[in-house]
């Protein structure tokens, strides 16, 4: 990191994460193209997980190649008379694999826990019904690093 007055620490990095309301997937498809999409996702222990449809770029390009990176921005605040911006964000790096089963529920339930905690009883209904109509996969991390401008 160049500068690394902004690094700041990976339990840090890690809240960001945590908090964040969604975060850029990138891939790369077997063009070698470049490939990033936004999507919510639910951190499970050191863990990211997020849904898709069974089928699209994303599954392609992580079939493909499997390394991802993951990037998460926080708070931020335009500082006009400074010409900068106050910030604070996250990117992982880590290896993405198709979760099934048991994991592949925790993961769903997460999602609501995260996103629809207040429509729980409804929203694992609404799971029990299309679970077979989505994809959910595991980031699992190999590096974090977050840096930030307080």
């Amino acid at each position: 990191m160049r500068r690394k007055d902004r690094l700041i620490p990976n339990s840090e990095a890690f809240s960001i994460l945590e908090k964040g309301e969604y975060g850029i997937l990138s891939t790369v498809s077997p063009n070698n193209e470049p490939y990033g999409v936004p999507l919510n996702y639910c951190l499970i222990g050191d863990c990211i997980y997020f849904h898709c449809a069974l089928e699209g770029s994303k599954i392609n390009n992580i079939t493909y190649n499997p390394n991802v990176s993951f990037c998460v921005v926080g708070n931020t605040e335009v500082l006009p008379e400074k010409f900068s911006t106050k910030f604070e964000s996250c990117i992982v790096q880590g290896y993405a694999h198709e979760s099934f089963a048991e994991e592949k529920q925790k993961a769903i339930e997460g999602l609501i826990h995260k996103y629809s905690e207040s429509y729980k009883s409804e929203g694992l209904k609404y799971i029990e019904k299309l679970k077979d109509k989505t994809k959910v996969f595991k980031i699992a991390i190999n590096t974090i690093s977050g840096k930030a401008r307080k």
